[in-house]
């Protein structure tokens, strides 16, 4: 009985203030006009409201909106991609002009279908971007395209401002929570692109209420510190339908704050922390603290 309690009932800081005004209204109107997806809308993420609403920003999603992996906590639509849109590319860029974006993030669905895993795309995204865009900074999340150190090098070659890949959740828990992905993989992968571009910063993320302890989420703070992982978030799982796994812990805000402090006593540049925190939440202000962080470096 407790264990559906938690389930429809969630914890007071957990609710979110809704806003429509025109900005939301007008980006989503653009999105579908320009037959783009984004992660914002398929993840449900919390925090649409205020990033379309208020600080005008999105998370793009490109090469479709159907992932080849099925993983347990993702609302993403899963199967076997049959689009393949090389005009895309211009298409986001085009919008990121009309919204004037500062900083602009892509994501890709898991295209294991492809032999680059949507390396070329994303690539030319980037470039489409920088093209149209010159002021603007770029996030790139891609999965771990297979692990091809290859596919990695197309993107890292085309200079996106920060390579984000997420490692979602604790060693002990990625073979019941991520389909296909491994824990080692996407530390190699996160230290590959470092190897590759070095002035490039890198960022991860963690799920936290899945089952994880303490001593689990700090050992893969060391983890992704090993590996020279520049920028991390941490936020809370919610389960997006009855099918997806369930949410062991709500943690407290308290409780994240604590967590925070303990990443930047690790080393990472910057961290954020929080109930609704994303990958992608406040992802402006996390380029500009990378893009000062290195002048202070350099001096």
């Amino acid at each position: 009985m407790a264990t559906k309690e938690e389930h429809v009932r969630k914890p007071e800081w957990l609710k979110i203030k809704l806003n429509t005004n025109e900005n939301y209204t007008g980006l989503k109107k653009m999105m579908r006009e320009k037959n783009l997806h984004t992660v914002c809308e398929e993840a449900r993420c919390p925090n649409i409201h205020e990033c379309w609403a208020v600080r005008r920003t999105a998370t793009f999603m490109i090469l479709g909106e159907v992932c080849t992996r099925a993983c347990r906590f993702c609302a993403v639509k899963t199967g076997l991609p049959t689009e393949l849109d090389l005009e895309e590319p211009e298409r986001v860029a085009d919008s990121v002009q009309l919204m004037n974006l500062k900083h602009a993030v892509i994501t890709v669905v898991a295209r294991d279908d492809l032999k680059d895993g949507g390396a070329s795309v994303l690539a030319e995204t980037i470039r489409a971007i920088r093209r149209k865009n010159p002021f603007t900074t770029i996030e790139v999340l891609p999965s771990d395209m297979g692990g091809v150190e290859e596919n990695l090098r197309i993107v890292m070659e085309a200079r996106p401002d920060i390579l984000n890949h997420n490692i979602e959740t604790v060693r002990s828990l990625t073979p019941r929570v991520r389909a296909r992905a491994k824990y080692e993989r996407s530390l190699e992968f996160l230290r590959r692109a470092k190897e590759m571009q070095p002035d490039i910063p890198t960022k991860s993320s963690i799920m936290l209420g899945l089952g994880e302890t303490k001593e689990e989420i700090i050992e893969t703070m060391d983890d992704l510190r090993a590996n020279n992982v520049d920028i991390m978030t941490l936020g809370q799982y919610l389960q997006p339908t009855k099918k997806h796994i369930k949410v062991q812990k709500y943690y407290h805000p308290n409780e994240f704050e604590e967590l925070k402090e303990i990443a930047l006593s690790k080393g990472f540049s910057h961290v954020e922390a929080g109930p609704l925190v994303r990958s992608s939440y406040h992802a402006d202000e996390q380029v500009n603290a990378a893009a000062k962080n290195k002048a202070q470096e350099s001096k």
